[in-house]
């Protein structure tokens, strides 16, 4: 679905659309290079960034958004010959305190914040009022009520930040940014831990900030963020500047092309489907964990996608980690290929044919701080071993090339640690290690989570293919348009419990107004009778 093209009226209207002479940019980056030992990060990177406007940053995972804005931010240095202008003036940048200083800040993914202290405390980290040689709370408390109060917070100076959610915590690094009088500020990813209402409300914050001038540099991969939120778009590939789109002429389409090098316009075109589903691979039975999970049955043929939908906390991982015996169940029976499977953990499940891809792959996926060669061979290791349990290097090796080779997984080389790979080749990395166990059942949770529109595209290239060959394959994902596109069917949970099942067709908006009727409660339908 390509992005609206209505023009969105905003203070920077005439120079955002017509292209026609406005006021001076409030951020200039022009020719800014950056190089680590033996890779260039940027090359001649360009940006300009007008006051009062949503300027989106986007391209592939390793792209160099991120080194762009560590520039920005004074946490890295450019290399000699780039020139930085905040307010029309040249800007030498050279650590943070220089940033904070022109009235720079950085939102990250990673919040940088410290729990153990109050909101106010936070805010004022680093800079902390004193009187008579001792830190004053109370002043700090009392300077940032007008602050808190202005962005609508519901809670106080006073608050440990311990106690607050993610969307809280949030609020408090842009209550820290409003507070220092900030001009440009960056967000990196900040959807990402968020709730729909919780986006909402960002957006909602976000508009506000604009109209009281201030600019926001916004990085996403999310093409509805961009949509709703962002006047202008510069794209990035490569560590190069591709170029930068006006409201006006922006779509999904020249997006895509510009971030990727080519056309996706079967971006989320099912392929598997020419056969018809093949046997039950794996059956579910009234499956419980005594908390989240109730009841829940369901089957899984040979080569078809079925697609689990829901809204978060409806219980999706859960059932997923049951299945796979990461969690202990209460009650319910799992069956491959008509087989009952006595799992007490993930070792009988991936014996059986079963692997499951984490949500969360920095956490519970990968070894960061090894090796992709590592990464790769951990489950399989022993499946080649030579006599007396010694290693069989010379296979590994093998397998770790064709590995890298099938998935495009884009690595200088095999021995570089997973945890310096972009978000996509990271994802990349613990599929091929999972397709390392040749698995009759594919459990994919959020596969395309923190992902590229390039690597999206390869991971749905890869679903296909193994449904085709006949894996039954079990997505779960929160974007809709990635689960009527690429499942066969779509099971819908609430609260903890199968609400309905939404069978696939050519009316993709149809199914995506079933599917959300099922997980809000608002299309009531009676679980698929299973024999």
């Amino acid at each position: 679905m390509p992005l609206s093209e209505a023009p969105r009226t905003s203070p920077m209207a005439a120079h955002l659309h017509g292209g026609h002479a406005g006021p001076a940019p409030l951020l200039e980056l022009r020719n800014i290079s950056k190089t680590f030992p033996g890779v260039k990060a940027l090359s001649n990177m360009e940006l300009t960034v007008y006051a009062g406007e949503v300027h989106a940053l986007m391209g592939e995972n390793g792209a160099g958004k991120s080194t762009l804005m560590k520039i920005l931010s004074g946490a890295y240095i450019a290399d000699p010959g780039g020139e930085c202008r905040i307010a029309g003036k040249p800007v030498a940048i050279d650590g943070p305190a220089t940033a904070r200083a022109h009235g720079v800040a950085v939102i990250y993914q990673e919040l940088s914040l410290a729990p153990n202290l109050s909101v106010a405390e936070n805010i004022y980290l680093g800079r902390h009022l004193h009187h008579r040689g001792m830190v004053d709370r109370a002043a700090m408390a009392r300077a940032c009520e007008a602050t808190l109060a202005r962005l609508g917070a519901d809670f106080t100076p006073q608050t440990p930040v311990h106690t607050l959610s993610i969307a809280q915590r949030q609020l408090v690094e842009i209550a820290r940014a409003v507070h220092f009088e900030t001009r440009i500020l960056v967000m990196d990813e900040p959807t990402t831990p968020l709730s729909t209402r919780e986006t909402d409300r960002l957006f909602a914050l976000i508009r506000q900030l604009r109209a009281e001038g201030m600019a926001i540099i916004y990085i996403s991969h999310r093409m509805a963020e961009i949509d709703e939120l962002a006047d202008r778009v510069t794209v990035l590939r490569d560590g190069c500047f591709v170029g930068t789109l006006t409201r006006d002429v922006l779509t999904q389409a020249a997006l895509v092309k510009m971030m990727v090098g080519r056309d996706l316009s079967g971006f989320y075109t099912k392929t598997h489907g020419a056969a018809a589903p093949g046997e039950i691979m794996l059956s579910v039975r009234n499956m419980s964990d005594g908390r989240r999970v109730r009841g829940c049955s369901f089957d899984l043929r040979a080569g078809e996608v079925l697609g689990l939908a829901g809204l978060v906390g409806a219980g999706r991982t859960e059932l997923a980690r049951l299945v796979f015996g990461a969690d202990a169940r209460t009650d319910g029976a799992v069956f491959v290929a008509g087989t009952p499977l006595a799992v007490t953990g993930p070792r009988q499940a991936i014996d059986a044919g079963i692997a499951y891809l984490t949500e969360d792959r920095k956490l519970q996926g990968l070894f960061l701080d090894q090796s992709v060669h590592e990464n790769i061979n951990l489950i399989v290791a022993a499946r080649d071993a030579l006599r007396g349990g010694r290693l069989n290097r010379a296979s590994a090796r093998q397998r770790t090339a064709a590995a890298i080779r099938s998935l495009g997984i884009r690595v200088a080389h095999p021995q570089v640690n997973v945890g310096s790979l972009s978000g996509g080749n990271q994802q990349k990395v613990m599929l091929s290690r999972l397709l390392e166990t040749r698995p009759r059942v594919l459990i994919l949770d959020e596969p395309t989570r923190g992902v590229d529109i390039g690597a999206k595209a390869e991971i749905y290239r890869l679903i296909n293919e193994l449904a085709s060959s006949g894996v039954a394959v079990l997505m779960i994902s929160s974007e809709l348009p990635e689960v009527v596109g690429l499942c066969d069917r779509v099971l819908v949970m609430r609260e903890g419990e199968l609400a309905g099942e939404v069978p696939g067709c050519a009316d993709a908006a149809a199914m995506q107004e079933r599917i959300i009727a099922l997980a809000t409660g608002a299309g009531e339908q009676p679980p698929p009778v299973l024999h």
